[in-house]
Formats: C-alpha cells, structure tokens, sequence
C-alpha cells in the first residue's frame, strides 16, 4: 500500500501574524515543517515525499530537510498563487505511485494508523479524505442573526491526508481548471468532476496550526507525548 504524498507549505500563515512562513516556527527544538515531514519519513507506506513551497523559500526548505535528515524528501518544487494550484505543482511531478496524498505543512500531529486507515479507503474508492465529527451546536447565521440550528449528526470537519488515485485527482485539477473552479480543499475537486468522497474517521489531534492560539495546543501535545516517551 505504497503512497507518495504532496505537503503544500507555501501559505504565509497572516493570521499566525509571526511575521514569516509559520512552516519555519520552531517546536521543541524543530521547525513545524520538519514535525509533519517526520511523520511520513517514519511510515513505511510512504515511498516518498513532494515538498511544495513559496518560490522564495525553496532553498530554505532544502536546508531544513538536509538538516534534521528527511531522507523521503523526492523534490522540493515552487507553488502557485492558491493552495490549488500548489498542490497542482506537486502533482505533476508524482511519477511513481498510483497513489497520493496531499497533506497540510502545518499538520504535524497526524497519525500514522489514520494514514493507513486512509490509505486503504482510497484504495478501495478511488478518494478519501480524513475527519471528525463536529462537537459544537452549529448554527446558521445571516447578518449577525440566528437563521437555524443545524444538525450536527450528518456534519464532519475534514481533515488531511486526503487521498487519491493519481488520474482521479490529475483530472479533477484539470476540469477544476478549465472551468475556473477553486475549491476549499482537495477533495471537492473530486466533488465537483461528480466523483464520491469517502470519509474515514481520524482524531482531534490532528489540528491545523493557523492562529497563535493554536500553537499552544501544540505545545501542549509535544509535551504530552516527549513525557509519554520518557515513561515508557
């Protein structure tokens, strides 16, 4: 169940406001790119690594991955103006894998038996996308004004990995394309060319770090799992 997986870390993160790239914060010693690039570099369906950044860092994050020995790395390529087209970049240099992954930079806290578990979906359906259900009431709002309460039962906050068979998602970037679509993730390329999704339940670890106040549950989780492993 090989895979090669595409980590889109172009995003200037503004709403971090840490006045640069969030991918080059440090965490316990290591910046967060190098935290999610680990994860893959330890799982051993993972047959390589497209690294996808802002064409003025490319070489920035070379160093990073020669530094702390991301051995899986296979490119580092420039992105484009939207996450779209990033992950696009990425894909058209896949060439060796039936399989791919697209995986956020700034998600370093992803499981490798979610991975797994996604793997095989994807396997069996063509396009799967990891997520948790919502906790919270959820509400429909117009003009600051309660519309209606939604039902929570049938909603999911979706996560990456999202994972694909290479032609099901080359094509539906193409068709994206010339149709001007631009989707909020991966997946509903795939939604959108009138392919199925299939959702595979991951875990609320698996945080995107965006604000300040994400970097402390960050935190948080590295020092939960550095004193977990010092235990054991």
């Amino acid at each position: 169940m090989d895979y090669v997986v595409i980590i889109p870390a172009a995003g200037q993160g503004k709403r971090m406001n840490a006045g640069k790239n969030k991918q080059f914060l440090m965490l316990e010693g290591a910046p967060l790119i190098i935290h999610t690039l680990r994860v893959f570099e330890m799982d051993e369906w993972c047959s390589g690594i497209i690294l996808v950044g802002n064409k003025n860092e490319l070489s920035d994050l070379k160093e990073a991955v020669n530094d702390y020995q991301i051995e899986k790395v296979l490119k580092v390529v420039p992105g484009g103006e939207e996450r779209q087209h990033s992950v696009y970049e990425g894909l058209k240099v896949v060439d060796q894998s039936s399989r791919v992954l697209i995986h956020d930079g700034a998600r370093p806290f992803v499981s490798i038996d979610s991975i797994h578990k996604l793997v095989i979906a994807a396997h069996d359906s063509g396009a799967a996308v990891l997520g948790v259900p919502i906790k919270d009431t959820v509400k429909h709002i117009e003009q600051k004004k309660v519309v209606k309460t939604v039902d929570r039962n049938s909603l999911w906050a979706v996560q990456t990995p999202q994972a694909f068979h290479l032609s099901l998602i080359l094509s539906a970037h193409l068709k994206a394309a010339e149709q001007g679509y631009l989707g909020t993730d991966d997946a509903s390329l795939i939604e959108h060319a009138g392919s199925e999704v299939t959702i595979v339940e991951g875990d609320y670890l698996n945080i995107k770090l965006t604000t300040k106040e994400d970097l402390l549950f960050a935190k948080a989780i590295l020092r939960e799992r550095k004193e977990h492993h010092n235990n054991v």
